[in-house]
């Protein structure tokens, strides 16, 4: 008896077509921002020339400056405590034997993944407005927490999957030797979940630096980052100015997610 070929959904008729139409939908638009982020005319529709002038338009606009200055310190800072956070829980959850509730602690720590963003928005909107009428204070430190609650899943989740293809018998070793538990995590553990560690960081600081939604609801007057930037622009004349703006941040997200997957990649084969 002939063995039937295995199945492959590139052999279903039509596949190879829906593909490629699916890629040029999703990527024809952010091409045409690319190329239009070198027009020389002040029109984002007609093209007239090529030019990196606008380039230098938003690298000396003060506005552009402060506001992307101020998204690089919320980025920053969000995904340090985010990610010392979601290390801390992936310790807990990890490096221990199965307790009762760890799997809601789980659900838990992944819930602003499961619940649209605007939902968490509305919430911290009330959480921190409480807090601001109750101190009177307005500053950064809003949206630096709301930025570091929303980011603990993304940097929890590549912390957590390196830790799981971690060998308990390694710390399990250093404590025979005579290791403090300490010590045993300083030499041993901490080293080989490092590589998780900052792939987890980069990808909260880019999900900190692309986000508008919670920005948007937390933020106080004057305290707009980059993207909100943008889309208070685009409520207003629309100029290559701020295809360039997304051109860079495009460029920063590719690079950042790329290495990343990397990383990430490269702790698979280890383990």
């Amino acid at each position: 008896m002939r063995k039937g070929k295995p199945f492959s959904i590139r052999r279903i008729p039509g596949f190879t077509a829906i593909a490629i139409t699916c890629f040029v939908l999703l990527y024809a638009p952010i091409l045409t921002i690319v190329v239009y982020s070198f027009n020389a005319g002040e029109s984002v529709a007609l093209w007239k020339g090529f030019s990196i002038d606008w380039y230098f338009v938003a690298a000396g606009n003060q506005a552009v400056q402060e506001a992307t200055l101020r998204s690089l310190i919320i980025a920053l800072w969000a995904s340090a405590i985010s990610t010392t956070l979601a290390t801390m829980a992936a310790l807990g959850t990890t490096r221990t034997r199965r307790f009762p509730g760890q799997t809601l602690i789980y659900v838990m720590i992944n819930q602003p993944l499961m619940v649209p963003e605007i939902v968490t928005a509305v919430a911290l909107l009330i959480f921190f407005a409480s807090i601001k009428v109750a101190t009177g204070y307005s500053g950064l430190g809003y949206l630096i927490l709301a930025h570091s609650a929303f980011c603990i899943p993304f940097a929890y989740m590549p912390i957590r999957a390196r830790m799981e293809g971690m060998d308990l018998a390694l710390e399990a070793a250093a404590a025979d030797l005579y290791a403090t538990p300490w010590r045993t995590f300083r030499r041993i553990t901490l080293p080989l979940m490092a590589p998780g560690i900052v792939a987890g960081a980069m990808l909260a600081f880019v999900i900190s630096l692309d986000d508008v939604i919670i920005t948007e609801f937390v933020k106080s007057a004057g305290q707009d980052t980059l993207p909100t930037y943008m889309l208070g622009q685009l409520r207003r004349a629309i100029t290559p100015e701020v295809n360039a703006i997304s051109t860079v941040l495009l460029a920063l997200t590719v690079v950042l997610l790329t290495l990343f997957f990397l990383l990430s990649g490269r702790n698979t084969e280890k383990s």
